[in-house]
């Protein structure tokens, strides 16, 4: 194993259990460890801190599998830590409420890189890492041992792949190939989900959680599901007695998909709107002819992918919550998110709060909102609290 020692005094991290080593900490490598390759981490007095994969076309260096002085990380390493992951998700495996559900959180659950989601009968899996990369084939074989399925299919299709010199990458890596649309089961709603060629693995599991808090407010008023999807809120609205939902989005299969679950939960698709646009276009449409909602769902996409578009990210988060608080009716709630990790809870407050002044609108926030618990955080990784959101009431 490789030894990699830091610069004085750029351990305070390591020893605080944060799992990202970026280049500029590191003072030397003694030798040349290839992409993937477990290296040993030495704070610059020599006392050993950990192990990590080594990643030498990232700007994070080095992503720690455990903060001890082991000497190798193998076969039955990878096994015992999705061992861990799955038997966490048990108890949401057992309760019946959904089909679906992550059983592996990359950092979260000391497997840097490492995203496993479950959909029915098959796993989807996405490896974003040269760690991930190099225990592939381990991680796949531990999934099926303890967590049987018909297949595993890969989805490295995300652009994180290419800042660590990996190529995309997508195919059935055991079993069966899933077919086109796999149907799950959410809080008795019914969705078909693309797990191919969908968003992420295929469905934005961690919203479950918030689909199901948010559709208890949604009986008898008109929603608004703005960055709608396939639908997701806007069917577990119509499930809870919302008179209508109308979907905008800008990708037209999405839409489609949209239609599809809406039938497949046996609601009138007559109730429904399906938008097609850019949502900041549409929405300044319905404001100018005067529409309003009880409703209003904003679940847009990542708008900062690096610090440098952090303002301008915010800017779109402020213009786009905006629009959405002058639609609201007096008393009408607003759940609004942010799925960019950059974007820190405290920061999305205050472009939601200033978005409230300009809108001349006093709100209150009814509760605040994340991930779901199959989506769990690392307690020294703050970056894994990607997904934040609130829900507002305009009074």
């Amino acid at each position: 194993m490789t030894d990699l020692t830091l610069h004085p005094h750029r351990d305070f991290s390591v020893t605080r259990r944060h799992p990202w080593i970026f280049s500029g900490a590191i003072a030397e490598v003694g030798g040349a460890p290839a992409a993937g390759e477990t290296v040993r981490v030495l704070s610059s007095d020599g006392a050993p801190l950990g192990v990590g994969a080594f990643s030498p076309a990232s700007q994070i260096r080095v992503r720690l599998w455990a903060f001890d002085d082991r000497r190798e990380v193998d076969a039955a390493f990878v096994a015992e830590r999705v061992g861990q992951a799955v038997g966490a998700r048990a108890v949401l495996a057992a309760g019946g409420a959904t089909d679906a559900y992550r059983l592996v959180n990359a950092e979260a659950d000391g497997l840097p890189g490492v995203i496993a989601d479950r959909y029915g009968e098959w796993i989807v899996c996405q490896f974003t890492t040269a760690g991930a990369e190099r225990w592939k084939r381990e991680v796949v074989e531990a999934l099926q041992a303890l967590s049987p399925c018909r297949g595993v299919y890969e989805r490295s299709d995300v652009d994180v792949r290419e800042r660590e010199g990996l190529p995309p990458a997508t195919g059935v890596l055991a079993g069966e190939a899933p077919p086109e649309r796999i149907q799950i089961t959410e809080h008795g709603c019914r969705y078909w989900v693309d797990v191919r060629e969908g968003h992420k693995t295929g469905f934005y599991l961690d919203q479950r959680d918030n689909r199901e808090f948010v559709r208890r407010y949604a009986n008898g008023g008109e929603v608004l599901n703005a960055f709608s999807y396939t639908g997701g809120f806007g069917i577990a609205a119509l499930s809870a007695g919302a008179a209508s939902v109308t979907h905008v989005d800008l990708s037209g299969p999405a839409l489609e998909l949209a239609k599809a679950n809406t039938a497949l939960n046996t609601c009138h698709v007559d109730d429904s709107a399906f938008v097609q646009g850019n949502v900041f276009e549409v929405l300044r449409k319905f404001r100018d002819a005067g529409r309003s909602f009880d409703l209003v769902v904003l679940d847009p996409p990542k708008f900062a992918e690096a610090k440098g578009s952090l303002m301008k990210a915010a800017r779109g988060y402020k213009d786009i919550n905006l629009l959405g608080l002058k639609l609201l009716r007096p008393g009408g709630l607003l759940a609004t998110f942010s799925c960019s990790g950059l974007m820190t809870p405290e920061l999305f407050h205050k472009v939601v709060a200033d978005a409230a002044v300009d809108a001349h609108r006093d709100v209150q926030v009814v509760r605040r909102l994340q991930q779901a618990d199959d989506h769990p955080e690392g307690l020294c990784f703050p970056e894994g609290l990607y997904l934040k959101g609130l829900l507002c009431r305009v009074r």
